[in-house]
């Protein structure tokens, strides 16, 4: 799929600011597409949308269907009538002085304010029905296996009786005979952040605006997903993966990354036609526009390692059926809503599998500066138009932090990491002190179709700010930004680039017409900077 010059923001709704721990899709998320819209910008990019289970990580979660509660707002909840404003007195409040997000105390809101709505939510309401049965195929399953894990204190699916691993119809009625009104309520949450997504795409459309999802290739163990089809995956007898997920060892991880997620057994799925991946991409497309496919290269071979083994070295490559797979998403789905996450150790294989399909890579400014020559597609002398640009990722540091943070999350020497920050400097004529903004202009001045600049970088923060470190097990996901941060001057001076290097979504205001902009605006100031003399 090839798309007109555009660019956008990422940025997860739950780092959005807001009173209830976590940013959610309420005001602040209308607020937020209107300054996309105002700012010339055709692309909201979001992580994954599903719930999020015993960490904070959207890449996961107990469901591949589902939406996440912690997203609903309870301030749109109370315009629905669902609640009152009196509902929201006396809820847990985030720690003062923290802008982070508070996972724990947005678990207590939603938790509370959800099950006041649903004591008084009538239970034959037609739009509840309908969504029910219209969902029925993965939300049955998705409610019970919530409403069993409460009953059993959190505990994961594979500690649980028997009958109720090996999924025993017995059993399964028996338990959802008496799991009937929590049955009901995960039904409910999930209809109430449905109901909060369509009002939000609604206003996208209002304003032009797309929204691009990510679909995580893997699965986390502990999902409805495993639990409801265990024949998709390779399980022991107990549910427990005989082999599981990661990549091997890179400049960033010196024994590789075990992400710990059940294995396909893609023969499986290829004799169901791909019809659990096809329902998958066809209920994220409710929500979104684009999607940006994780760890496309496990799409052609996936790294395997033992189910026993705590580090990912001993791991091997095992081929996966990617061309008879977007064969069929082709069939269902045309023009494949996708862009390929192509990043890290990718063979000539890899490519033409993506080439084939016609999809979109991803090029990343920071990897562009590695002493590395398996990197220099990322330069953006180097780019092709069918690509999307980022200054960075949410698991990149800002860009910020690259080039000043003393603390680097790389086997790379201090030597190599100081040469590669020299390189940027003199690659963009640059004297570092408004270094987001050169890679900014880099990415929007660059060939690709899109460019995307992650929400830290537009605001010009520092690591502190960065979102997620790999294999980093604590501490990450919580960043969130302020309203105030968000300036009149950064979103001219956002606007103005956008119309310059012809991104603009629809027609270019007379204000930010770049023949037309004014001397003085925040454009012409920020003219590019003096020639570094040297790098040291």
């Amino acid at each position: 799929m090839r798309f007109s010059r555009s660019s956008g923001i990422l940025l997860h709704p739950t780092s959005l600011p807001g009173r209830f721990g976590v940013g959610d899709l309420g005001p602040a998320a209308h607020e937020f597409v209107d300054f996309l819209a105002d700012t010339g910008q055709r692309w909201w990019q979001v992580l994954p949308l599903g719930p999020t289970g015993g960490t904070p990580s959207p890449y996961q979660s107990p469901s591949s269907f589902a939406g996440n509660p912690l997203m609903i707002s309870p301030d749109l909840m109370v315009e629905a009538g669902w609640i009152s404003r009196k509902d929201l007195a006396g809820l847990p409040r985030p720690g003062k002085g923290d802008a982070n997000a508070d996972f724990q105390v947005a678990r207590e809101i939603k938790d509370a304010v959800l099950r006041r709505a649903f004591e008084g939510f009538p239970a034959e309401d037609p739009a509840f029905l309908d969504y029910c049965a219209t969902n029925a195929r993965w939300l049955d399953d998705y409610a019970l296996f919530m409403a069993l894990k409460e009953a059993h204190g959190g505990k994961a699916w594979t500690s649980w009786e028997r009958p109720l691993v090996v999924r025993k119809e017995a059993a399964l009625r028996k338990w959802s005979k008496a799991l009937a009104v929590e049955v009901r309520f995960h039904r409910f949450v999930q209809f109430a952040f449905a109901t909060q997504m369509k009002r939000l795409r609604d206003h996208l459309a209002e304003r032009a605006v797309k929204l691009i999802g990510d679909v995580p290739i893997f699965v986390a163990q502990d999902s409805a997903d495993v639990w409801a089809r265990p024949d998709l995956f390779f399980l022991d007898g107990r549910g427990r993966p005989t082999v599981q997920a990661g990549v091997p060892p890179d400049l960033f991880a010196t024994t590789g990354q075990l992400w710990g997620n059940p294995l396909y057994r893609w023969e499986a799925h290829e004799q169901e036609g791909f019809a659990w991946w096809i329902e998958r991409i066809r209920g994220l497309l409710n929500w979104t526009d684009l999607i940006r496919i994780d760890h496309f290269r496990g799409f052609e071979a996936y790294w395997e390692v033992p189910g026993k083994d705590k580090t990912a070295e001993k791991g091997r490559w095992v081929p996966a059926p990617g061309h008879a797979f977007f064969r069929a998403l082709e069939r269902q789905f045309m023009d494949l809503p996708f862009i390929a996450e192509d990043l890290g150790v990718i063979t000539p294989e890899v490519d033409a599998l993506r080439e084939e399909f016609r999809l979109p890579g991803m090029r990343i400014l920071q990897f562009g500066f590695t002493t590395s020559p398996d990197e220099l597609k990322h330069l953006p002398h180097r780019y092709v138009h069918n690509c999307v640009a980022y200054t960075g990722t949410h698991d990149n540091d800002t860009c910020v932090g690259w080039l000043t943070s003393d603390v680097v999350q790389t086997t790379q020497s201090r030597d190599q990491i100081a040469a590669e920050r020299a390189f940027a400097l003199r690659y963009m004529d640059s004297n570092g002190k408004e270094f987001h903004w050169d890679m900014i202009r880099l990415a929007l001045e660059s060939v690709a179709d899109v460019a995307i600049v992650p929400m830290q970088d537009l605001l010009g923060l520092d690591s502190s700010a960065r979102m997620n470190v790999p294999g980093k097990a604590e501490g990450n996901w919580g960043w969130r930004f302020e309203a105030r941060q968000l300036t009149p001057a950064i979103r001219s001076r956002l606007a103005e680039l956008t119309a310059t290097f012809d991104r603009w979504n629809g027609a270019v205001p007379a204000e930010f017409d770049p023949r037309k902009i004014r001397p003085g605006s925040p454009a012409v100031r920020a003219r590019r900077p003096a020639r570094v003399r040297a790098a040291k």
